[in-house]
């Protein structure tokens, strides 16, 4: 048996690759299309590139028969009563092909889902911005030839440092802006230069007002500011986090101007607001949508994640702010048909007041695996692969059935544990699942195995 488990588990590693690879080729589509012209996400006037359809996310190993529901039913509420999950834990599982609700306990109840709200953040992005926008950094004229303004486009992944080429995906480069920046002007004569910023795209507070304080001390999130490089942390690689993200992206910016010979005529940065004709001088974009989506879900990245509530904001029409991207997500679920038991009030899964039912949240990950969506298809990629990837590398040992075999986000915050994402059946059918705990009681890591239990149970499920 250990046999055949390792044997399924490996045919299904190789699917998922096989579409990563795919995913790849996509990408490197998009750069050359984008290459050409490109615009930023919150452009009113955004460039239309093409989408490449692709079919069913693993549907080679979706198919089979439906697995026995009363069996289901019942290791699933056995496996429910564990004490580390507390006294309110929720759960559903749904079939991918069909929409049945297979199994579902206290489905519909609310419960706080921590870093699965990625989920519903990822989803609605992919959906409302496409899988193939960018997010722009550019440097425009300000009032004088000599005088520049560092434009933030909402990209928390632009670095200040040298580039990884081993990072997944691959994130723009303030030096290749200031070097861009630095050769347009010396074209027309100018090396010295007054340097401004304009952080004006997201509005209202820089950190939820459900945010626990102690979120930015320890390095959870950054400020929210639509300028800010390497996610404004102090060093890459570390988790402490600057106090103002603008002002520390403007300074890296002069600073590396100054190595291409132009200096700033200010050292001390200073707030300024672009005009919209304002002359572009240099841009540099991000990774597209639909790997930034997959790298908030592996890497469970609340800057991003927040960024991109940001820009479904900005494409909705709503502020772009907490509020304003928690009603923008709202708006696109009710267009996809799956806002019912759905409440966020950040991007992040950070504020405790979020609400989501188990029955939704499978419910919409079924929706985006489907044939019909294949702009969601990212949201399967990004998840990580229990026992392999991202939050779940070292979850489910060799010999867990569903070792290889679950695709799932993982959420934690005090008294919270949570997995949503999608198995392979023993049987071989595709279904998604939902598990939320908000009642936990202390004890390290104990939800978190009593979670990957569900989830092996229902990858080890089988047809009658």
């Amino acid at each position: 048996m250990m046999r055949r488990d390792r044997w399924v588990a490996l045919v299904t590693l190789v699917m998922l690759q096989l579409f990563a690879v795919a995913a790849g080729a996509h990408l490197l589509a998009s750069d050359a299309l984008v290459e050409k012209e490109a615009r930023p996400v919150a452009s009113p006037e955004p460039v239309a590139v093409p989408v490449v359809t692709a079919g069913p996310v693993l549907a080679a190993g979706g198919n089979g028969p439906l697995p026995a529901k009363t069996t289901l039913a019942e290791r699933l509420t056995r496996a429910l009563g564990d004490p580390a999950l507390g006294e309110n834990a929720g759960a559903a599982v749904v079939d991918v092909r069909s929409g049945e609700t297979l199994f579902a306990s206290a489905g519909d109840r609310g419960i706080t889902p921590a870093s699965t709200t990625k989920i519903v953040t990822g989803i609605a992005a992919l959906a409302s911005l496409g899988p193939d926008a960018r997010l722009s950094t550019r440097v425009v004229r300000g009032s004088s030839p000599a005088s520049i303004i560092l434009v933030g486009g909402g990209d928390p992944t632009l670095t200040a440092g040298k580039i990884d080429p081993s990072v997944y995906p691959r994130p723009a480069s303030l030096a290749s802006l200031a070097s861009r920046t630095a050769e347009a002007l010396k074209a027309g004569g100018v090396t010295k230069v007054t340097v401004a910023y304009d952080d004006g795209l997201y509005t209202g507070r820089r950190t939820a007002a459900s945010w626990k304080p102690g979120y930015l001390p320890e390095g959870q999130a950054a400020p929210v500011t639509a300028l800010m490089v390497d996610e404004g942390r102090v060093a890459r690689g570390s988790r402490q986090r600057v106090s103002d993200p603008s002002r520390t992206a403007h300074a890296a910016f002069v600073s590396l101007l100054a190595k291409h010979g132009v200096k700033a005529a200010n050292r001390t940065a200073r707030r300024a607001r672009a005009g919209a004709g304002a002359e572009e001088i240099a841009r540099v974009d991000s990774a597209p949508v639909h790997a930034l989506v997959e790298r908030a879900l592996t890497l469970s990245d609340n800057d991003l994640s927040e960024a991109l509530a940001r820009q479904v904001a900005i494409k909705e029409g709503e502020p772009a702010s907490f509020d304003g991207g928690a009603a923008a997500v709202h708006k696109v679920l009710a267009r996809l048909g799956a806002a019912e038991g759905i409440r966020v009030y950040d991007g992040s899964g950070l504020s405790p007041k979020n609400r989501i039912a188990p029955a939704a949240l499978a419910r919409l990950l079924a929706l985006a695996v489907s044939p019909a969506n294949p702009r969601l298809h990212p949201i399967v990629s990004g998840m990580p692969v229990a026992g392999f990837t991202g939050t779940l590398g070292h979850r489910f040992g060799e010999s867990d059935s569903a070792y290889g075999l679950v695709r799932a986000k993982t959420g934690t915050l005090d008294g919270v544990s949570t997995l949503a994402g999608l198995t392979t059946t023993k049987g071989g059918r595709l279904v998604a699942f939902a598990f939320l705990a908000d009642e936990v009681p202390p004890g390290w890591g104990k939800a978190e195995a009593a979670l990957d239990r569900l989830a092996a149970t229902v990858a080890a499920s089988a047809a009658d």
